[in-house]
């Protein structure tokens, strides 16, 4: 083989292999950690392969779920009920989001602190893009609409 063939091909198969570890390596973070449902429908099984039988489906895009094992390209998952499963590592995302949890509405003001004017009362199951969250409350956004909501009542907010 010439020379300038085998130096193209192993800057070939070099690039082919640092874009295939690159995806792995963003996903390898210190448990646990925060992550979202990538899908409008994903599976959560009682084991880390395709093998085990499916125990619930998720039905929420963007739903929050916390992180708590990896094994290769499976995650032992916790969702705001405490129920434990696996789900395959690319149904995740790493968007960060929360789900509005507690009785009654929470209420979305203007500032953070609470004496910002109401914008608008979340009912609890309410997901919504988690922001920074400083002093007890979160910047979340849901469907276009932004402010703060307390950190208490957004299951998702706060270290895992």
């Amino acid at each position: 083989m010439a020379a300038p063939m085998r130096t193209a091909l192993a800057c070939l198969l070099l690039g082919a292999s640092t874009g295939l570890a690159a995806p792995a390596a963003a996903q390898d973070r210190p448990v646990p950690y925060w992550a979202s449902l990538r899908a409008s429908e994903v599976n959560m099984r009682v084991g880390p392969s395709a093998d085990y039988r499916i125990a619930w489906v998720y039905r929420r895009q963007g739903l929050p779920v916390k992180v708590i094992r990896v094994v290769e390209g499976w995650r032992l998952v916790e969702d705001q009920d405490g129920v434990r499963g696996w789900m395959v590592q690319r149904m995740l995302h790493p968007d960060r989001t929360a789900v509005v949890i507690g009785r009654g509405n929470a209420d979305m003001r203007a500032d953070a602190g609470g004496t910002g004017p109401l914008r608008w009362r979340l009912a609890p199951g309410v997901v919504g893009r988690l922001g920074d969250c400083a002093q007890g409350w979160c910047a979340f956004a849901v469907g276009g609409r932004n402010g703060y909501v307390r950190a208490d009542r957004l299951w998702g907010a706060g270290e895992p």
